[in-house]
């Protein structure tokens, strides 16, 4: 008896897959809220200029945390943006398909990153 292959996952997985990705967005937002705070903080140092070459290192470590903060910020917001549109392929009936090959991606790669929309064997072929 040959087995065939599946091209999509059940109402229940997809519920699974759901609760997964909802609390990934949570955290998510969490941080970026975190990371947004962080970036208005560091621009609030005080006006006592007491040493200026102090001041002039001071001033080129706040540059560079803020950013860093920003390059953290936009990657956080594009793993949002990924997640919410992972959220938007279960609406549409397309979670979990590969868009390369277009067979099922496996539960423990989407387990393990749940906004892909490649399998592990497209991933592989397009190094």
């Amino acid at each position: 008896m040959s087995q065939v292959e599946r091209t999509k996952y059940s109402a229940e997985e997809l519920k699974e897959f759901e609760a997964l990705i909802l609390n990934k967005l949570e955290k998510a937002q969490s941080e970026l809220n975190e990371l947004k705070r962080s970036m208005s903080k560091s621009g609030d140092a005080g006006d006592d200029i007491s040493n200026h070459a102090t001041r002039v290192l001071e001033d080129g470590a706040d540059t560079l945390e803020k950013e860093n903060l920003n390059q953290l910020a936009a990657r956080q917001l594009k793993f949002i943006n990924n997640l919410n549109n992972a959220l938007i392929r279960i609406k549409n009936g397309t979670y979990g398909v590969c868009i390369d090959t277009g067979k099922l991606i496996s539960k423990e790669r989407l387990m393990a990153v749940p906004h892909t929309m490649h399998s592990i064997e497209a991933k592989l072929n397009s190094r």
